[in-house]
């Protein structure tokens, strides 16, 4: 057919994989990991993981990938095995009932605990960017203190919608950028461990779904990656 992009191909790429049977795959994502091939990344994707570890993949749109994290950030993704599963999770992900909980660390002292809702679209000028936007989507975040530092508050953080960046943009928007965020992040004054952080602190730290066949209500819990660790620890 003179398609100048073949069908993305199966690569061994290792895949942390907390929950698997026939229906779904729960996979603990590295920061770094692109989900789903784009322009600039036609490989050393999830999807081309997926491929190769699960041929039959090949059936199921975006071999079953039915929500993604940014490259950067780690933790948490549900995978449909089968198309039954795919349209299912597709469903629950529709009507707000994946339960999604991550951890953020934030630049400065968040007061207590809130909602921002606050709809999020294309940035009318810087197009790869994400912001809030009155023309946007609904978009709507609930977060909780976990814990506080100097200079940072660690949140938990759950999402109502699933908008691009949307915890990201959200932070920024009440004034408290991710550490190492290289798009939303910018602060002044932050120095040190929270200024070299090389990435957006942000985890996917618990989902939770009905199962597309038992029904059972289910959730997983993914621990802090090292780096993260490594970084709250640096700062108490």
């Amino acid at each position: 057919t003179g398609d100048e992009h073949p069908a993305p191909g199966a690569e061994a790429i290792p895949l942390a994989i907390v929950y698997a049977d026939d229906a779904i795959m729960v996979i603990d994502k590295p920061a770094g990991l692109v989900v789903h091939p784009g322009a600039g990344n036609r490989q050393g994707t999830l999807l081309n993981a997926l491929l190769h570890h699960a041929p039959q993949l090949a059936s199921v749109p975006r071999a079953g990938i039915v929500h993604r994290l940014d490259k950067e950030t780690s933790g948490l993704l549900v995978v449909a095995m089968t198309l039954a599963a795919h349209t299912d999770l597709v469903r629950q992900l529709a009507a707000r009932t994946v339960k999604r909980e991550y951890l953020a660390l934030v630049h400065g002292r968040v007061a207590g605990d809130g909602t921002i809702d606050a709809p999020i679209g294309r940035h009318p000028v810087a197009r790869t960017r994400m912001a809030v936007t009155a023309s946007g989507r609904e978009a709507r975040t609930r977060y909780r203190v976990s814990e506080r530092f100097d200079g940072a508050t660690l949140l938990a953080v759950t999402l109502e919608t699933g908008r691009t960046h949307q915890i990201r943009v959200h932070m920024r928007a009440i004034g408290h950028p991710l550490v190492g965020d290289p798009t939303y992040g910018r602060r002044h004054g932050a120095a040190g461990a929270l200024a070299e952080f090389p990435r957006q602190a942000l985890h996917a730290a618990r989902l939770g779904l009905t199962h597309p066949v038992t029904r059972a209500r289910c959730e997983w819990a993914a621990p802090l990656p090292a780096d993260l660790r490594a970084l709250l620890a640096s700062l108490r």
